[in-house]
């Protein structure tokens, strides 16, 4: 009898231990998805993260990144996540205030003109943790930390050079969408335009449009001075960032010290992520200039009276968007601080 219970003693720590041993050598698929191409700066951070991730689980994680939409496009990827087609994705804020309307926040005319530094301590503060809640609760995803950088935002023209605001009334400028862009135009006296991206190079070769929101960077990358551009306002429309995401069902069925690597295996790729933007976007000024590009810079002066100008209308686009004021009311006051 006393041999039977611990043949079954034995049998039991057995088992015990096997499944220990094999809960410990389970291995989690994390599948990244960009639609930025390999030189991209936000490309090389996702690569960073990926092999620091495998790296510090010793391999209990395989993080698999698809880069160049070979995945999903981004306007696709948030659906994509939630189906459970991936676990991770690194989105444009542009891409989310569909599905997270405070996301809208950072769009309105009271963070027009506003310096990297500025956009930094908002987002990284108690605002920025306040909306990271929101984006959780709202998507079912987790956000691993601080958002990479794309950078400022600014305007372009081909045959009219704008030098102060009074400059834009009446000009035609093509946006990529989303109200608040529009009514921040509109505010200026100009003509907001909505035009799909492969549309754009025909239509200012056509004169359809004046002009285009973009950034330093993207001109470059188009060499968009072959199809007319020739002047550049560079007024800080808006900072254009990307969020990363992680599936709550991904999240949810990890191990506590898996979760740990990968918070801080993100929180190791995001200042260089964000100096590496900054030099892209310094980089890139220096090629539109040198492609013959004439940049008119307004003072902030200049950008903070237009911001007042531009928030005249700002209880409509928060209502529009369907922004938590009291968000905006916390927005102010960080700014202020």
């Amino acid at each position: 009898m006393l041999q039977t219970k611990l043949t079954s003693l034995s049998a039991l720590a057995l088992a015990l231990f096997c499944a220990t041993e094999g809960a410990a050598q389970q291995t989690y698929l994390l599948r990244i998805s960009s639609e930025n191409t390999p030189s991209h700066v936000q490309t090389r951070a996702l690569a960073q993260f990926a092999e620091r991730v495998e790296a510090a689980s010793n391999g209990r994680i395989d993080a698999e990144f698809y880069h160049s939409a070979k995945l999903f496009r981004d306007r696709n990827v948030v659906s994509a996540l939630v189906a459970g087609k991936i676990e991770m994705a690194v989105p444009g804020t542009w891409q989310l205030d569909r599905f997270v309307p405070d996301m809208g926040v950072y769009m309105l005319p009271l963070f027009y003109g506003r310096t990297v530094e500025e956009h930094h301590r908002v987002r990284d503060g108690e605002l920025g943790a306040e909306i990271g809640r929101r984006i959780e609760r709202d998507l079912g995803v987790h956000v691993p930390g601080r958002w990479l950088d794309l950078g400022h935002a600014h305007l372009y023209f081909t045959e009219h050079q704008v030098s102060e605001h009074q400059d834009l009334n009446g000009l035609r400028i093509r946006v990529p969408g989303g109200f608040a862009n529009e009514a921040r135009i509109g505010a200026f006296g100009a003509q907001p335009t909505v035009i799909p991206w492969p549309d754009l190079p025909q239509a200012l070769r056509d004169s359809r449009v004046d002009g285009m929101l973009t950034t330093h960077e993207t001109v470059r990358s188009a060499r968009l001075w072959e199809t007319g551009v020739a002047y550049a306002f560079e007024d800080m429309e808006y900072f254009a960032q990307y969020v990363p995401l992680i599936s709550g069902r991904f999240w949810d069925g990890l191990p506590d010290d898996l979760k740990a690597v990968i918070d801080g295996a993100w929180d190791e790729v995001v200042d260089q992520e964000r100096q590496d933007a900054m030099a892209a976007q310094n980089q890139a000024r220096e090629t539109l200039t040198a492609q013959g590009i004439k940049i008119s810079t307004p003072s902030i002066e200049e950008l903070t009276h237009w911001r007042l100008i531009a928030r005249q209308g700002e209880d409509a686009i928060v209502r529009q968007l369907g922004i938590d004021p009291q968000l905006v009311t916390e927005a102010e006051n960080e700014l202020d601080q």
